[in-house]
């Protein structure tokens, strides 16, 4: 049965491929190759398969060299733009500090201009007191030297009544006209002495007029101070509040953190100092404390700030080569910034150096631990300059830009991790730059 089915199939490669021969000629004798048909049959496979190889592989060459050439044009006009919006940033940020300086030296010319009008009130308040005791004492002596006179003038009128009784035709008994005459000058005295201390008595009235009209400009222009200081400072907090939220972190929770190992002057001991002895504060007293509190606000979120990567780990000019999300089907937790062999890598934040040495993939690999859970990573470097357990200062250089591990070119890869999980470093570096 199976010799008559391949006698068959061999009758039917007969019939489109018969036998043939190929026959190699010499000088001496004559040779021939014999070409079966199952053998002719496998040569018109193979180079049937070989042909069809060539075909596919050429068209997927073609395709990738194309795909490769649209990705370059893709990823060349991501990078211009990108470019610009770095250029866009940095001015802004420019334009943000200058505004900042100028809020702050708006803000310690105000402080200034408190501290000194502070003075000038309690001095005034001070010189308005002591007016108002020395008017009561001038009152006081006004009326009993009025009731001297009269008592004086009750006496003369007594005494000149019995003279003209008792006189004789020849005049007024001589001791009885010395009374008089002493009794007249003691009142002419006292006369002049009332009409000096109620001068006294009116200038002081017009002194202490002119004072309360400058008490009351002088908190008038108090509270255009306050009023002046408060704005700005609600200008200087707004933007620092919306840069944690942008991070997304919670602001109130960065600060209680920030509070627990901060010594400061705050809460129930300022509010003392301010109140002093007094039960109920002043209003100027609680507006005061209010700045101070808005104050120590700044002071921590400033703290803050260098515990959390919100700046560049690299300050000269790079390329963004790639960034966070999927590539090449696989996940790229970070960003990559390109340059030179030997670029300074700095420190984004406060904190401690948890790792410093070779991590198989990263290559040349530094971690540091900041607050709130917060790691950086800095990879593919070319050299490390701290070591593990260092504390280190935003700003510190940490590193040089190399191309250690698996890597294409000299580059950085920089990762920012929050309770382990990978995050995108370009919404802390947005964040930063949109204050700083």
């Amino acid at each position: 049965m199976r010799s008559r089915l391949m006698a068959r199939l061999h009758a039917a490669l007969e019939t489109r491929f018969p036998e043939r021969r190929l026959f190699l000629r010499s000088d001496v004798e004559t040779r021939f190759i014999r070409l079966k048909s199952e053998t002719q049959v496998l040569i018109w496979i193979a180079g049937t398969l070989l042909i069809s190889w060539t075909i596919i592989a050429t068209a997927i060459i073609l395709m990738d060299s194309i795909g490769a050439g649209n990705f370059r044009a893709q990823a060349s006009r991501d990078q211009l733009e990108y470019e610009d919006r770095l250029t866009a940033l940095a001015n802004e940020r420019d334009r943000r500090a200058e505004e900042a300086a100028a809020a702050q030296g708006r803000f310690s010319s105000a402080l200034a201009q408190i501290s000194v009008m502070q003075s000038e009130l309690l001095a005034s308040e001070d010189q308005r007191r002591e007016l108002e005791t020395g008017i009561e004492v001038i009152q006081s002596t006004l009326r009993r030297a009025v009731h001297d006179r009269r008592a004086l003038e009750g006496q003369i009128a007594e005494m000149t009544a019995g003279a003209d009784g008792a006189a004789s035709p020849l005049g007024m008994p001589t001791d009885t006209k010395d009374t008089v005459e002493l009794l007249s000058s003691a009142l002419a005295q006292t006369t002049a002495e009332r009409n000096m201390i109620e001068a006294n008595a009116e200038g002081a009235l017009s002194r202490a007029a002119d004072l309360e009209l400058e008490v009351r400009l002088m908190e008038e222009k108090n509270d255009e101070i306050f009023r002046q200081i408060e704005d700005a400072l609600l200008i200087s907090v707004e933007p620092l509040d919306k840069m944690f939220r942008d991070a997304g972190l919670d602001p109130e929770q960065l600060l209680d953190e920030v509070r627990r190992g901060y010594s400061g002057l705050g809460g129930p001991e300022m509010q003392s100092l301010l109140q002093g002895d007094a039960e109920t504060p002043e209003p100027d007293a609680l507006r005061a404390l209010g700045i101070l509190e808005n104050l120590d606000r700044i002071n921590l979120y400033r703290i803050a700030a260098e515990r959390v990567p919100l700046a560049m780990p690299v300050l000269d000019r790079v390329r963004f080569t790639s960034g966070f999300g999927p590539r090449w089907n696989r996940a790229h937790e970070g960003i990559d910034l390109a340059g030179p062999i030997g670029t300074p890598i700095f420190a984004t934040a406060d904190g401690t150096v948890t790792f410093a040495g070779w991590s198989s993939g990263y290559g040349r690999l530094i971690k540091i631990r900041h607050s709130n859970g917060i790691e950086t990573r800095y990879g593919h470097l070319n050299a490390i300059r701290v070591e593990v357990g260092q504390r280190v200062s935003r700003g510190d250089r940490i590193g040089d830009m190399g191309n250690s591990g698996r890597s294409t070119g000299p580059h950085l890869h920089y990762e920012v991790r929050v309770g382990g999980e990978a995050v995108n470093p370009m919404i802390y570096i947005r964040a930063g730059q949109d204050v700083f």
